[in-house]
């Protein structure tokens, strides 16, 4: 059970969030719990939004964003976002078992997404505090510093949603992700 209410409908959430709230139904065809929580705070929820709409936008492709969100809620430890991002990993990005699985470790079979990977565990791990080497490594996988600025806010993004849900204990409304082995 959530330690923060979560609104259990559209209409429970404050009146502001309603236009954001029915867009998401629109496109996910539901409200995940995560968005009726993050609607408890119409400015935090259109933060959110702001942001990942941006970021949805921007150089990085579906599947690379899936699989720092992957790799960002494993070190942090996120259920809620290890089944979600498991879930549109495999059912939107069309991520299979074994990439899913590698990403949770912080690789990809795919050399410059495995590039993009390596630096943003380097990002989370270190809170931002990475070194000449890391960048040096990302930008020698083909990376620009644009990308890399976005590798950097997907951390950011994945990073908040993962605090959330663990400060609130969001009830997982997402089939669970396979085990990682050892």
């Amino acid at each position: 059970m959530s330690r923060i209410p979560t609104p259990a409908t559209i209409a429970d959430a404050p009146a502001a969030t309603h236009p954001q709230l029915n867009a998401v139904q629109q496109q996910l065809g539901s409200v995940p719990n995560l968005f009726r929580l993050l609607a408890s705070s119409p400015a935090t929820l259109s933060g959110y939004l702001g942001l990942s709409g941006a970021l949805g936008k921007g150089a990085l492709d579906a599947r690379t964003r899936e699989r720092i969100a992957l790799a960002v809620a494993e070190i942090n430890g996120c259920d809620y976002c290890l089944a979600a991002h498991s879930y549109i990993g495999a059912n939107l990005v069309k991520l299979d078992t074994a990439e899913i699985a590698a990403a949770r470790a912080g690789r990809s079979a795919d050399a410059k997404a495995n590039a993009a990977l390596r630096f943003a565990v380097a990002v989370t791990q270190a809170r931002g505090n990475v070194g000449a080497a890391d960048l040096d490594a990302v930008r020698a996988a083909g990376w620009s510093d644009a990308e890399i600025l976005e590798i950097v806010a997907h951390v950011a993004l994945n990073t908040l949603t993962n605090y959330v849900n663990q400060v609130a204990g969001t009830e997982v409304d997402f089939p669970a992700p396979v085990a990682r082995a050892a």
